[in-house]
């Protein structure tokens, strides 16, 4: 490939793929609409259709997955933002209304993911319904969304990881990514001549992760132990992908005043509890079977 990209252009040339003029938007009716946001909503829609699919499964109204629906992508979508601002506060506290401009980016999927499930918990006390089978029933659709949304991170030119030169390498073109997402070291690769960037696609890596994990708890579905084994197998299963995924981003968000990678923190230990929690209920569940 000529070291000279077009501008909409991306390419994974190790695979020998090189793709024209991907766009970020579209028009209609003279409307520009973000395909990342399209991305997102069929992500969600193919998500909830999933959930109700395994509630009908598992013999519970999916009526009730629909009704949840409606708060958890409301929440999600709030708890998404806020996660991400708390964590890129230097980044607002000299302009607070950038706070409510989402159409400059500042989603985090973390966010997203601990809203719902604290809005499943009030939905589940208001309703009466047990939270750890509705969850147990709605993270495969959880996972769904999150294995086709990652691809709105494609069409966005974001979430990639440092340089590298592996047979999943991608090309950006530089112009078309966030200044501050290109780090010393994949600066230090664009020599002379060069136009584009070259990295990890994490977001291909994250959206192939919770595919397979989304593979694991189909097939474990009839087979789990407990009321919200589906559950702890989400938690445990995607923060394992992210704790390693994060490690190589180069969007990562920090603790405040330190170079530690929250949401790697926060993955690892979900790694750790929902294991430790899945040991010490099987304990649990095989001495009252021997009493």
């Amino acid at each position: 490939m000529q070291d000279i990209m077009g501008t909409m252009d991306i390419a994974f040339p190790n695979l020998g793929i090189y793709l024209k003029n991907v766009p970020k938007t579209f028009t209609v009716f003279g409307f520009s609409i973000a395909l990342y946001g399209v991305i997102i909503a069929i992500g969600v829609l193919a998500g909830v259709l999933l959930a109700a699919h395994v509630a009908n499964l598992e013999k519970l109204n999916p009526d009730i997955i629909w009704d949840f629906a409606i708060y958890a992508i409301i929440f999600s979508i709030i708890g998404a933002r806020v996660y991400y601002v708390i964590f890129s506060w230097d980044r607002y506290k000299n302009n607070l209304g950038d706070i409510f401009n989402t159409r400059k980016g500042g989603m985090a999927i973390y966010g997203a993911v601990i809203a719902a499930f604290l809005t499943l918990w009030i939905y589940c006390r208001k309703k009466k319904q047990s939270f750890l089978q509705l969850a147990d029933i709605c993270v495969p659709g959880l996972v769904l969304g999150q294995v086709i949304g990652r691809w709105g991170n494609f069409t966005n030119r974001e979430v990639f990881g440092e340089y590298t030169d592996s047979l999943l390498a991608m090309r950006l073109p530089a112009e078309m990514v966030r200044t501050g997402d290109i780090s010393e070291k994949i600066a230090a690769h664009m020599t002379e001549g060069i136009n584009y960037i070259q990295v990890h696609p994490t977001f291909l890596y994250e959206s192939l992760w919770n595919l397979a994990l989304l593979t694991v708890m189909l097939l474990y579905r009839k087979h789990k132990k407990f009321e919200g084994e589906q559950w702890l197998l989400y938690l445990g299963g995607y923060g394992l992908g992210r704790a390693w995924i994060e490690g190589i981003r180069t969007d990562t968000l920090f603790i405040p005043h330190t170079t530690i990678a929250v949401s790697q923190v926060l993955a690892i230990a979900l790694v750790i509890v929902s294991v430790a929690a899945d040991i010490l209920i099987r304990r649990h569940l095989n001495k009252i079977r021997n009493q």
